[in-house]
């Protein structure tokens, strides 16, 4: 046997001795960070013509139910934003528009969702369109009549000799008709990114209300100053909050918008979530604590090959309820006062009564009630959403009742721990987030044992870009007791041995609740 071949020998028998002697790991490991086992999109909270189709559209592109569910709510947003508000009580009123944000890595099939779930708006907004276009045609024609008419009454009175007091009269009467014309905006319901300027200069045309609808998260960066090198976000908090915002648009007199109502739903990536976090005054401002945010787990690698199409009955019932509820709104000029039943409003009351004390310094929520201390409200604004889906046909002649309050609590209550997390998400460690990508990996491929070469083949070389990178964040998890690393080896001739490390057999049942 040749001198390199017993030196293997040695090292095997030495790693097996050593194995069989390997103390015994002590309890379980410790989590990275607060563990957090988030709670399913609650489906059963939507009537049954949204329902169905958020169900229908998740079993086609085998994508989670949060994905389909915060769209539809988005677009129940844009059909009913600035034409309803919800009166929880003598001059407490919360309008209807919502700011919501779903984070998925890429390839999650975002964009086929959005499409699927905001098809019947952009129907219902080329229908507003082709509705107004005549009347614009006809006013447009008038006005340019009107304006030469006017002008041939000013060149009268210019050139007039006498009676002049009656060719003025003429003139100034055929500038006061031009004046008296108007020529209708055609309408808009959506834009995907567009700046603060032009998003309010949007809202003062389209009578307070516009949804930003997109499958990617390119505003922020717009409102971070990506075009301007100054972060505005002025149309955008007072747009959400429904308060006084004043327009002044180029070759205009200055308009007042009195009740904006502005939506936002986004799919985007989670990276973007860390990144808005470090944007300036998106927290101090209270952008990040309006927004109704979800992470739901990723489904890719598990999904479904060749699922059954959406079926026909339930996308045309999806299409003409939301299409009908943007039109029979569309012309509503003051929103519906959408008033509550004694109970739901009872039930509002238990609701503020539960949150209050969790806000307090200290207590559970004390570290967002920049986002928290808006639940209720945002809750009444899902309400009322709820409550116009299930009767699109007349919500807003009758009371919101209790089993409306009782659904969109359980929304609420989704979407405060989904907030948690992504707070969470925001404040965490570097170090610590890398490590956390090795426990994935670690998780996913069910490994008992490892070496520092196999968790470097089996990650991005985009995170980690040499095999040393990971020196660190395997010395974190060490030292929380997910893995240890293996006495080394005698050292034989050749190329060192990678490190060698064992996993705790509970790792994977352990790290399950942590993932987000």
């Amino acid at each position: 046997m040749s001198e390199n071949a017993r030196s293997l020998d040695a090292r095997a028998i030495l790693a097996a001795v050593m194995a069989d002697t390997a103390p015994a790991w002590e309890g379980l490991p410790t989590p990275l960070a607060v563990s957090r086992l988030l709670p399913r999109f609650p489906l059963e909270v939507f009537p049954s013509w949204v329902r169905n189709q958020v169900e229908a559209v998740t079993c086609f592109q085998q994508t989670p139910p949060d994905l389909a569910g915060c769209i539809a709510l988005a677009a129940l947003a844009t059909a009913a934003g600035g034409r309803a508000v919800v009166e929880l009580r003598g001059g407490w009123r919360e309008p209807v528009n919502l700011f919501t944000v779903v984070a998925l890595p890429p390839g999650s099939r975002k964009s086929p969702v959005f499409k699927a779930m905001i098809s019947p708006v952009l129907a219902a907004e080329q229908a507003l369109m082709d509705r107004v276009a005549p009347q614009i045609e006809a006013a447009e024609l008038a006005l340019r009549v009107a304006k030469a008419q006017a002008e041939r009454l000013a060149r009268t009175a210019e050139n007039a000799t006498a009676p002049e007091n009656e060719a003025l009269a003429d003139a100034l009467d055929g500038a006061a008709g031009v004046r008296a014309l108007t020529v209708p905006v055609m309408p808009q319901l959506v834009a995907d990114d567009i700046t603060p300027e032009s998003a309010a200069s949007l809202l003062a045309e389209q009578g307070g209300r516009l949804a930003v609808l997109s499958a990617e998260g390119g505003i922020f960066a717009t409102l971070a100053g990506r075009y301007s090198g100054t972060p505005n976000l002025e149309v955008f908090l007072k747009g959400h909050a429904g308060d006084l915002m004043r327009v002044n648009r180029k070759g205009r007199d200055p308009e007042h918008v009195t009740a904006p109502a502005l939506t936002l739903g986004l799919a985007i990536q989670p990276e973007i979530l860390k990144d808005i976090a470090a944007m300036p005054g998106f927290r101090g401002r209270g952008l990040l604590g309006r927004i109704l945010y979800s992470l739901p787990a990723n489904t890719v690698g598990h999904r479904q090959i060749g699922p059954p199409t959406p079926p026909e009955h339930i996308t045309a019932a999806y299409a003409d309820n939301l299409t009908n509820l943007v039109l029979t709104l569309a012309d509503w000029t003051d929103p519906a006062v959408i008033t509550l039943t004694p109970a739901a409003a009872d039930a509002v009351l238990c609701l503020e009564a539960d949150l209050e004390p969790r806000l307090a310094p200290g207590a559970s929520l004390a570290h967002i009630t920049d986002w928290a201390s808006k639940l209720v409200g945002a809750t009444a604004r899902i309400a009322g959403l709820l409550h116009l889906a299930e009767h699109p046909d007349n919500g807003w002649t009758r009371p919101l009742d209790v089993a409306t309050i009782d659904a969109a609590a359980r929304l609420g209550t989704y979407y405060l721990a989904h907030a948690l997390a992504v707070f969470d998400l925001m404040g965490s460690d570097p170090l610590v987030e890398d490590a956390r990508t090795v426990l994935d990996w670690l998780t996913r491929t069910g490994a008992d044992t490892f070496t520092r070469r196999d968790a470097f083949t089996g990650l991005s070389r985009s995170r980690f870009a040499k095999a040393a990178d990971l020196d660190p964040p395997l010395a974190l998890l060490a030292d929380h007791g997910w893995i240890r690393r293996q006495p080394a080896p005698p050292a034989g001739p050749g190329r060192p041995a990678s490190a060698r490390y064992d996993v705790h057999p509970h790792a994977a049942e352990t790290a399950q609740p942590a993932q987000l």
